[in-house]
């Protein structure tokens, strides 16, 4: 399992219709590209002050390196790219491999 996070900073005067065009076409990609096994959109609340004018976030997660490999170039991809570039001001990209062990998931409620 791979998982694909961007933190985003939108350029100034970007119009909420705007953010929330990007986000639609985010949350679709599961459905339009094989091995896209989920994707989490969120913007940032943290009152810790040290998001260096991020403000929002993008959590995709990968099948494999193959469902990688298959969304980079593919079309739906560059549907949302054609979206989202226009308005984004700043970007990082950060992709893991999620190894056995590095994962710890609580039982019961928390």
């Amino acid at each position: 399992m791979i998982r694909h996070i961007l933190l985003v900073a939108f350029k100034p005067g970007t119009l909420p219709a705007q953010i929330d065009a990007v986000r639609t076409a985010f949350l679709a990609i599961p459905h339009q590209v094989s091995g896209v096994t989920a994707v989490e959109w969120g913007e940032n609340d943290s009152p810790e002050g040290r998001d260096d004018g991020f403000t929002h976030c993008v959590l995709m997660t990968f099948a494999d390196e193959a469902a990688r490999q298959r969304y980079l170039p593919h079309p739906d991809h560059d549907a949302l790219k054609a979206i989202f570039r226009p308005v984004l001001a700043r970007i990082i990209v950060l992709d893991y491999t999620l190894q056995a062990g590095d994962r710890v998931v609580p039982e019961g409620p928390l």
